[in-house]
């Protein structure tokens, strides 16, 4: 990581939408390199770490969730080579568990959610907990009994087709024992075990081949090779654990069921699951499997297990978030740690202004990872764990910002090297940086002129969920800004202007030619024309990561009626301030960063200035749903009976609806339980199609 984060609780909304522009990128290379290239960067305890961190700071912050964030993605794009084929439900991930307080919290979720639970604590419920196998995710589809086409996970939606060389697979039934439902997508893995792989990479030497760093690799490897015959010679097998989409509504009553359905149809199976009913019971039985999983017991590799809420119909009702089933997660095995030496602390500058530590290390193996730099947060960090250049560290990689140096060896301290003093400039441009009453975190006052914030700043504007202009990356920003060819980000529009007028053209600079040139300006030029989202999440307002950017572009369709009415809600008794709080994820702090960045006139100046270059595309309507909600704002009011407010809310989305926290004149309908109270009357007096929960339920089918 080339910045290391101050810890969660204490993160600006600034601060989090440009860790999780960082994040995003990040965990986007290395899907790419574990999905299609089957060549891991980190291990998956370094991975699940970064997602635990992107969790956390997204359950913080839920209105600056990216549409590109890794929790809306599944695995990565399919490879160039294969045929594609589109899964016929979602092929989702999972989210992680890594201590019992996890577990708890899964649990608590299923709860709130589910309207029985909810309301009935004492209310059993009976999770299904499996192993989580270490291999390849793969899809096989049955028509009638018999396996037609397989897929391996993709992005989720879209995966490879490796249909051929599945059916090399021994485990892998061609035929289904009846009887079996007329079409059924079988979700499984598939894995080589230990002694399967020694076995192959023995071969693989002998014959000067190349050497596999785990059975897993192997696995991925070997399924994805472009002539099925190379795979037919790999000891690959597979196990199957779910299902996707089926003919019936469903394949089994249960989890456990569906298990003994599997085996009736030919699939071959471990014993290994359990049906448990508390945390205490999952808990207990991952402690089990985390002693067999070096025995016999278990021959191949697993890095955890998996907890399922038992009951199909459960399943279905709490569905699934952007990326991962509610009813589902896995409970991972612990991160290593390792001890090495501290041989500095280096300070780095953010976007942001964000002074922040980072740890030069000694580099050390950590769980097959060579790591020599790690985070330190912030000043109080250093301060509370007394960490100093010279000391002997415990570096950790999980549950957390990977890696980051959890404590000191003070018994192995030598001498008495000074405390670290944190610096009260700016180390890039000598401004004052100054701590507010509050805040862990210290800023540089230098603003626009710290190269730095501009640098960063830039790089906002043309990355990917922004402008996304392709040959536009950090080096060229830095040379830009350095020799003054642009400013601020409207100059970016100005650049081939300048450029022609130019003693030294682009052309003939270093590294640059006359097709890289004509490249660049042909990108600039495309971005000429903008979503309404882009450009708002390109501003780098405070608080608004490209979700929010994509709510207030739903929500005000324009550029010119956004830019009037958040003018107009610097009123805070305006219906231009109500309507904007009223929006779903957007609080009172959020709507007073908004309506701040366009009172003030340089802000509202450069975004003015800015525009003039483009063509503003109005907000696409979500109408294109077939719903009979789609489109329409919704608010959901007083104490509902048949379900969840959550379970509500998330239905409506689903359908296409706006849901919305206030009732106003653009409200389509108010769906009120009991007690009301004054949203119910609101409807009343402005006309708004007011309906019970039963109505509504009619309503969408």
């Amino acid at each position: 990581m080339s910045k290391g984060p101050v810890p969660v609780d204490q993160l600006t909304d600034l601060e989090a939408s440009g860790e999780l522009a960082h994040l995003a990128r990040e965990i986007a290379k290395l899907d790419k390199a574990y999905y299609q290239d089957d060549a891991p960067l980190v291990t998956d305890a370094e991975y699940d770490a970064l997602m635990k961190r992107l969790e956390a700071i997204e359950a913080k912050f839920p209105h600056l969730k990216r549409p590109d964030s890794p929790k809306r993605k599944v695995g990565a794009a399919p490879a160039q080579g294969f045929a594609k084929i589109r899964h016929a439900a979602p092929m989702l991930s999972l989210d992680n568990a890594f201590d019992e307080k996890d577990v708890e919290d899964f649990i608590a979720s299923v709860r709130r959610y589910l309207k029985e639970l909810r309301d009935d604590p004492n209310h059993p419920i009976d999770f299904y907990a499996d192993l989580k196998i270490d291999g390849l995710s793969a899809s096989l589809t049955y028509e009638h009994g018999t396996f037609v086409k397989g897929a391996t996970r993709g992005d989720g939606e879209v995966g490879e087709d490796v249909t051929a060389n599945l059916k090399t697979i021994a485990d892998i039934p061609h035929e289904l024992k009846a009887p079996y439902p007329d079409f059924i997508e079988i979700r499984g893995e598939v894995y080589m075990s230990r002694q399967d792989f020694f076995a192959l990479n023995e071969a693989q030497e002998k014959a000067g081949e190349k050497i596999f760093a785990n059975p897993r690799n192997a696995a991925a490897g070997s399924l994805r090779q472009l002539d099925p015959a190379i795979t037919a010679k790999r000891p690959l097998s597979f196990f199957a654990y779910a299902w996707g989409a089926c003919s019936e509504k469903y394949p089994a009553e249960t989890q456990s069921q569906f298990i003994e359905s599997l085996q009736g149809w030919g699939f071959r199976y471990h014993q290994l699951g359990r049906l448990c009913w508390s945390a205490g019971e999952l808990v207990k039985y991952w402690n089990d499997v985390a002693e067999w999983r070096v025995s016999p017991n278990i021959p191949f590799d697993i890095d955890g297990v998996v907890y399922k809420v038992n009951r199909a119909d459960w399943q279905e009702r709490l569905g699934a978030s952007d990326r991962a089933p509610r009813w589902a997660i896995a409970h991972k095995f612990p991160a290593e740690q390792a001890e090495t030496v501290l041989e500095k602390i280096d300070i780095q500058v953010g976007r942001t202004g964000v002074l922040t530590p980072v740890a030069h290390l000694a580099p050390v193996n950590v769980g097959g990872v060579l790591v020599s730099r790690a985070t330190l947060h912030n000043e109080d960090y250093i301060a509370e764990k007394d960490i100093r250049e010279g000391d002997r560290v415990i570096i950790q990689r999980a549950g957390d910002v990977i890696p980051q140096v959890v404590r000191v060896v003070p018994e192995k301290r030598q001498g008495n090297p000074s405390a670290f003093e944190f610096p009260k400039t700016c180390p890039v441009c000598g401004s004052v940086a100054v701590r507010e009453d509050g805040q862990a975190a210290r800023r540089c006052t230098g603003g626009l002129i710290c190269p730095a914030q501009v640098v960063e700043r830039v790089r906002h504007f043309v990355s990917r969920g922004a402008f996304d202009i392709e040959g536009l990356g950090e080096k060229h920003v830095e040379a830009f800004l350095a020799e003054g060819l642009i400013s601020h980000t409207a100059d970016i529009f100005r650049l081939e202007e300048r450029d022609r007028q130019s003693l030294t053209p682009l052309r003939n600079r270093p590294g640059w030619g006359a097709k890289s040139a004509e490249n660049l300006f042909a990108a600039i030029n495309a971005r000429r024309v903008i979503s309404l989202e882009r450009f708002i999440y390109a501003l780098g307002i405070p608080q608004v990561g490209e979700a929010t950017a994509r709510l207030l572009a739903q929500h005000y369709e324009t550029f010119e009626t956004l830019r009037v009415n958040l003018l107009a809600a610097a009123d805070p008794e305006s219906e231009a301030r109500n309507s904007l709080e009223s929006i779903n994820g957007i609080g009172p702090k959020m709507a007073a960063d908004l309506v701040g960045f366009f009172a003030e006139k340089h802000n509202l100046s450069g975004v003015d200035e800015l525009a003039g270059f483009l063509t503003i595309l109005p907000a696409e309507r979500q109408a294109s749903i077939d719903s009979p909600v789609a489109g329409k704002t919704v608010v959901f009011t007083g104490a509902l009976s048949r379900f969840t407010r959550d379970e509500a809310k998330a239905k409506a989305m689903a359908l296409g609806a706006k849901v919305t926290d206030s009732v106003s004149k653009k409200t389509d309908y108010v769906v009120a339980g009991a007690d009301a109270g004054s949203k119910a009357a609101k409807a009343r007096e402005l006309g708004i199609s007011l309906l019970t929960e039963d109505q509504w339920i009619a309503l969408i089918g």
